[in-house]
């Protein structure tokens, strides 16, 4: 079941937390792959200093986060790494969610494939880079529908069950000043795929 258009127009630490413990799917030409979502970080916009659009900052590459909430923007990190992001708010305020951590549910057989030599269950899946690589994710999917495309969206988890949220500061932003310490990661506690404790 999808969720509807409106889950994504909220603010994105909102739609941070509520992502928890819902579902990543992908399909690919052998077969689908199923993820439930363990770890997010929010990316509040214009005014935060650890987002992209950070001042109002409108780039090629940052354009896709100006669409309207339930769209991926897909970007490369290191130059080898891709970060799927869930854009959320209206159109022009440009706020994002970074799916961090993914626990496979279905198709692990094809995680394994898509991340030949990784033996450790908990390292397929357990940080950005790894989750798209997994999960065959790149940069031609950038600023596909999640909320009713085909090949790359999010459902709703018919079987959630109670868990406690963790929130953090977020990764890897030491550039982001004042905003790197906001506790605006979030994650499922005592969830083996998250990427850091």
């Amino acid at each position: 079941m999808r969720f509807p258009r409106s889950f994504f127009m909220r603010d994105a630490l909102s739609v941070a937390e509520d992502l928890l413990g819902h579902y990543l799917v992908r399909e690919t030409g052998r077969g689908k792959i199923i993820a439930k979502i363990v770890e997010t970080e929010a990316y509040c916009g214009i005014l935060d200093k650890g987002c992209h659009t950070f001042g109002g900052r409108r780039t090629e590459r940052t354009e896709t986060m100006f669409l309207p909430g339930g769209h991926a923007y897909i970007y490369m990190i290191y130059g080898m790494n891709f970060c799927l992001n869930v854009v959320s708010a209206p159109k022009d305020d440009p706020q994002a969610v970074l799916i961090r951590a993914v626990e496979p549910v279905k198709g692990l057989e094809l995680v394994r494939e898509n991340r030949k030599g990784i033996l450790k269950e908990t390292d397929l899946t357990n940080g950005p880079g790894k989750l798209a690589k997994a999960l065959l994710i790149d940069k031609s999917l950038n600023g596909c529908d999640l909320a009713g495309g085909k090949e790359l969206f999010l459902e709703k988890n018919p079987g959630l069950s109670d868990f406690n949220i963790v929130s953090a500061p977020r990764i890897n932003i030491d550039y982001a000043g004042e905003f790197k310490d906001k506790p605006w990661r979030k994650y499922i506690e005592g969830n083996r795929f998250v990427s850091k404790i």
